[in-house]
């Protein structure tokens, strides 16, 4: 719908209905100071009874303040979801450092998970970053990402709001003084999501199971852990987000409980690209792309005998995970207490 047909819909429906079904305009009858008016009514109605040297402070008159309040309400439904279905996101190779092609072409589908591995300044935030742009040959690598199998047009690219792509770099810093409940607040209202208090407080129990020490509705964002922020954000992304890929910067250093984390982004049919060096977290993915010399170099899928092996792995992280809880617990880790390195 364009604002022009949410014209139609504001000047026939009162704006109590209005209001229910998109939260977020009341923000905007508050900005132009007309907040608590008569729900029973339309908007062209209200407007009948409002001076007009008010609205001319904000160089408005009665049919422009109907224009823009249906612009707004466009633009934020807009927000709220991506256009059309992702069933897929392809990369097409470019180049590594030295300039030699990669020859790539992978596509991913929702509900998979691919990890990216390879050493320190081998080049897998790059991949990240051509993803998160959806690069068209113009970075630096020449990367092709393709969405459905066809090229995104500029306003996939560039949109400010509803992005096709999130990414959950390794910092995370809040700038807003707000408190936890009033940060999930703000955004399920700001993507006018249906029950939001229900969703919020499904957001705020997953973060919480997701971080290693418990916070509160009350906190302030701003005194949130690196890993409690971490955790707050992939439950914000992936109960809250409109975003079908995700994009994650090295997880394991987000000191949480990173296979829950990405259940649960997987769950939510979401595309899940992640950076790593943690062995768990590249063999629980679908495949992984290896990275050397600023170039991929090869895709391995997962076989049959790394999920075996990957059960072990997780039996050894089981026990370290214990031997951290007991360290942040204050007691004493003994030989004895850890059976499985008895004989180490």
């Amino acid at each position: 719908m364009s604002a022009l047909d949410y014209v139609a819909e504001v000047s026939a429906v009162p704006i109590g209905d209005i209001l229910r079904r998109y939260p977020l305009a009341a923000d905007y009858l508050a900005n132009i100071r007309l907040s608590g008016v008569d729900e029973t009514k339309t908007l062209p109605e209200i407007l009948e009874d409002v001076d007009e040297d008010m609205l001319e402070e904000f160089g408005l008159d009665r049919e422009e303040v109907i224009f823009h309040f249906c612009a707004f309400i466009e633009a934020f439904s807009r927000v709220k979801r991506p256009d059309e279905a992702i069933s897929s996101i392809t990369i097409l190779g470019g180049r590594n450092k030295t300039g030699r092609p990669e020859m790539v072409e992978l596509t991913i589908t929702p509900g998979e998970v691919v990890s990216i591995v390879g050493p320190t300044g081998s080049g897998k935030s790059r991949l990240l970053e051509d993803i998160e742009c959806l690069a068209q040959r113009d970075t630096p690598t020449a990367r092709q990402i393709l969405i459905n199998g066809s090229v995104p047009d500029a306003d996939k690219r560039f949109v400010a709001g509803g992005k096709l792509v999130a990414q959950l770099s390794q910092n995370m810093n809040f700038v807003m003084d707000l408190t936890v409940q009033e940060f999930l607040e703000m955004h399920a209202k700001s993507r006018m999501i249906a029950g939001s208090a229900a969703v919020v407080e499904k957001c705020f129990a997953v973060a919480n199971s997701l971080a290693g020490e418990k916070f509160t509705l009350d906190t302030k964002v701003t005194q949130l852990s690196g890993g409690q922020s971490r955790s707050l954000m992939i439950a914000d992304t992936a109960l809250l987000g409109s975003s079908p890929i995700i994009l994650i910067d090295e997880l394991e250093n987000a000191g949480i409980d990173r296979r829950e984390a990405v259940k649960l982004l997987v769950g939510n049919e979401k595309i899940v690209l992640m950076s790593t060096h943690d062995p768990l977290l590249a063999l629980r993915a679908d495949k992984r792309i290896v990275i050397r010399n600023g170039g991929i170099t090869k895709v391995i899928e997962t076989t049959a005998e790394e999920e075996e092996t990957l059960h072990k792995i997780e039996a050894i992280d089981s026990v370290l995970l214990d031997i951290r809880n007991q360290l942040r617990g204050g007691g004493i880790v003994a030989k004895e207490s850890i059976p499985e390195f008895q004989e180490i």
